[in-house]
Parts: structure tokens; sequence; C-alpha cells
């Protein structure tokens, strides 16, 4: 069984940064805790770019409210 050739580019519409399209500049860790909590997955772990379609800019900004947010308790290290 031969299978086909894949060719061409992405599939489907490319992601768009949350925080861009809502026009915040900087991302607070005390504000924006529901659309921190977003960019976690189930077992609290940070969501890389390509999953999330966050600008570059928004993700070290999210990655260091993130850990603060852990760090005031404000979010969980892990899940239960």
């Amino acid at each position: 069984m031969e299978r086909p050739e894949r060719r061409g580019g992405r599939k489907g519409r490319k992601k768009v940064c949350a925080f861009c399209a809502d026009k915040i500049e900087h991302i607070s860790y005390y504000r924006d805790i529901p659309k921190i909590r977003r960019c976690l997955s189930e077992r609290a772990k940070i969501v890389p770019r390509r999953v999330t379609g966050t600008c570059a800019e928004h993700q070290r900004q999210l990655t260091v409210a993130v850990k603060r947010a852990r760090h005031l308790a404000l979010l969980p290290y892990t899940s239960n």
C-alpha cells in the first residue's frame, strides 16, 4: 500500500494571540488569572506557543506571570 504524499502548507487558520487580540500590553499575574489559567494544561504546565498561538513577547510575559502567581499561591504548581 502506498501512502498519499502530503504537500503544501498548514491546515486550518493561523492562531492569533489572545493577549494581542484584547490589546493587552503587559500581562499582570494578579489581574489576568482567568486568562493565564487558559494557557495551562490539565497538569498545570505552561502550554507552548505553537499550541496556544500566543506571540513570543506575550509568551515570555505569560511565563513570568505564571511563576509569580504560583509563588503567591494564586495558581497551583501541579494538579490535584
